[in-house]
Formats: C-alpha cells, structure tokens, sequence
C-alpha cells in the first residue's frame, strides 16, 4: 500500500489458526474442517505475502532517493540503495502447493502464479541492485551501472507492484470471508468471550485499513469509510464493556484498539474536512495509523492467553 508520497506504508496480513475449545455448542466437525482448510489454504498465501513485503519495502526505499522515472542521474546528495530481499523459497514451494488445493478461490489462485513469477524476475534485480549500492561501485564506474541497473529495476518494480495490489485486493475478500466464518465457530464453540471480541475487533479494524487512501486512489469514498468506522467502533466498545465485567481477559492488547479508534476518529475528520482527500493534509497520518494497527495485528495472537 503506497503512501501519499514517494515511499510506501506497508501492513502485514495476519491469519490465525483457530483452537477449537472443548464446550458443549462445538460447531459441527464438518463446518469445523470446512473453516480450517480455508485457514490453512489462506496461512500458505499470508506467509508468503508477508515475507515478499520486503520487495515492497526496498522498492520503497530506492524510490526514496531516485526519480523512478528518469533513474539515478550521479548528482544525488544521499544514496540510500536498496534493502535486500528474505529467502522466500520455502514460501513459494508451500504458495505453489496451495493453489489446487481444496477449497477454490478462483480468482485468487489463477493470481498467484503471476504474482510469484512477478516476484521471481525482480528479486535477482534488487539483489544485484543492493550490492552494487552497498559497494558503493558507483564511485568508480560515475553510476553507468546504477542507470542499466534502473533500466532492469524499475519496470521489474512496477509490475510486482500491480501484481501485488491486485493479490492483495482478491486476498482481501477470501479472508474477509474466512473471518467471518472463523468469527461464527469462535461463538458457536465458546459463545462471545475473550477470543471472539478480539477477533471481531480485528476484522473490523482491518476493514477500515482496507478503505485508507493509497497513491492510486488518494481520495477515500466517505460514507463507506465513516461506516467502517463505526463497525469498528461498536466493536471496541462491545470489547471494553467485556473487559470491565471480566479483568485481565486482553493480555497487553486491551488498551490499543480504544486507542486506535482515537486516532481513526481525528483521521476520518481530516478527511471529512477535504471531502476524502488525503492529499490535503490526512495522508501525512497513514504511517503511524498502519504502524499502530500492525502493533494490533502482532499483540491480537496472545491476547487472550490469560484469559479464563
């Protein structure tokens, strides 16, 4: 997801496998499987979306100091390079055993196979790229390499970047799908306790992360947005009165989401100000908006460990 200006501002996908608890109203084992083969078919495609984010994110960082249309020019005060890239080869083996695996996402495994062949002919360029910067060769050879390099680089980097924005859209939806049924056998099997709430506030937060401007579409449409807003915001409050009636239910994770909504809140006021235009001055917030939602993401997975 790209930043209203010349970087990226990246968020992690999250999957968990549910634990199935040991209670009298256990969904059906047939539904149960059903979910759990979405989860462990969606878990193959996170991990490897989430470890080729760094292609993103070195993208992000050369486009930082090189103009990605004209190239490095030799006349640049700072050099920033590249970051290098994961090995990414078990990601991609359990990715490509995924796509015929039961169930069927259609669109989005006929999309795999061009996001990873998109990732395959780029990595080999950003390390070559990252090496060349980290040597610094460009102080002897007058930066011939780095404008062939960029000839190679950067439209690599664009079509990664089209095949992972259209990845990540159609994940989107299959996991929002997941969710949802994930969500319906937490309450089957516990009832709405610690772990449904932190997952109902989750997949409302992430709903409103999907609406944030990008590059592409730097004007967000409000009413659906301001929605998502609200969905998120009876969710945390649904979560706090939880926690009020049974302490220490959110290990680390029960003050974040409030605090979140704080900042969605002065966000989408920002926006509501530019009828939806981050341009105008909201997109400067996006970056401490994903960082605190990726916060979320990674303190959700023990949050209710404690939990009685």
């Amino acid at each position: 997801m790209k930043r209203l200006g010349t970087a990226f501002v990246v968020f992690a996908w999250a999957f968990a496998t549910p634990v199935c608890a040991q209670a009298p109203a256990a969904p059906p084992a047939a539904d149960r499987a059903a979910t759990e083969a979405t989860i462990s078919k969606l878990n193959a495609y996170v991990e490897l979306l989430n470890r080729t984010l760094r292609a993103s994110e070195s993208l992000s960082r050369y486009a930082s100091w090189v103009n990605m249309k004209s190239g490095p020019t030799g006349k640049e005060r700072l050099v920033y390079g590249l970051y290098s890239l994961y090995d990414v080869r078990d990601e991609i083996a359990k990715a490509k055993t995924a796509i015929p695996a039961a169930p069927a996402m259609p669109e989005l495994d006929a999309a795999m196979p061009a996001y990873i062949a998109a990732y395959e002919a780029l990595a080999p360029i950003v390390a070559e790229a990252d090496g060349y910067y980290e040597r610094q060769d460009y102080k002897d050879d007058k930066f011939a390499e780095a404008k062939t390099l960029h000839a190679r680089l950067a439209p690599a980097g664009a079509a990664f970047l089209a095949e992972r924005a259209k990845v990540d859209a159609l994940f989107s939806v299959e996991k929002s799908k997941a969710d949802l049924a994930e969500l319906g056998m937490i309450e089957q099997a516990e009832g709405k306790k610690a772990r449904w709430h932190v997952s109902n506030v989750m997949i409302r937060a992430r709903q409103v992360v999907d609406l944030f401007p990008s590059m592409e579409k730097p004007v967000v449409a409000m009413p659906g947005f301001e929605a998502a807003v609200l969905s998120y915001a009876a969710a945390v409050k649904e979560m706090d009165a939880y926690g009020a009636q049974n302490p220490n239910s959110f290990f680390v994770f029960e003050s974040q989401p409030r605090s979140f909504l704080g900042k969605l809140r002065e966000f989408r006021d920002k926006l509501q100000k530019s009828k939806g235009d981050a341009r105008k001055g909201a997109g400067r917030d996006l970056t401490w908006l994903v960082n605190d939602y990726n916060m979320m993401v990674s303190t959700s997975r023990n949050a209710t460990q404690f939990a009685k």
